[in-house]
């Protein structure tokens, strides 16, 4: 069984609980987040995650479907997408 890494980008008006929602999201998905960078720039909150599907029950279809349910229930944006791809958009 191959590894199959996703990117998964959280963005909007900084507010209490969206690493908690998105983390608790995940969890329930049995994805395991590998790596997470998050920073605030003027009230102004932007993270990304390095996270294994691998051992989820989920398609990459569903787990992103609950992902985007979590971010507007936060009134947040996200952007879910397999490093594969993110990579090579990246090396053009």
């Amino acid at each position: 069984m191959t590894e199959e890494k996703i990117i998964v980008t959280v963005t909007g008006q900084d507010k209490t609980g969206i690493v908690a929602k998105i983390a608790t999201t995940l969890n329930e998905c049995k994805v395991n987040i590998e790596d997470i960078k998050q920073t605030i720039m003027q009230d102004y909150f932007v993270m990304m995650m390095l996270c294994n599907i691998t051992n989820s029950p989920d398609s990459f279809s569903t787990i992103k479907d609950k992902l985007t349910e979590a971010s507007k229930s936060l009134n947040m944006t996200i952007w879910v997408q397999r490093k594969e791809i993110f990579d090579r958009m990246h090396t053009i």
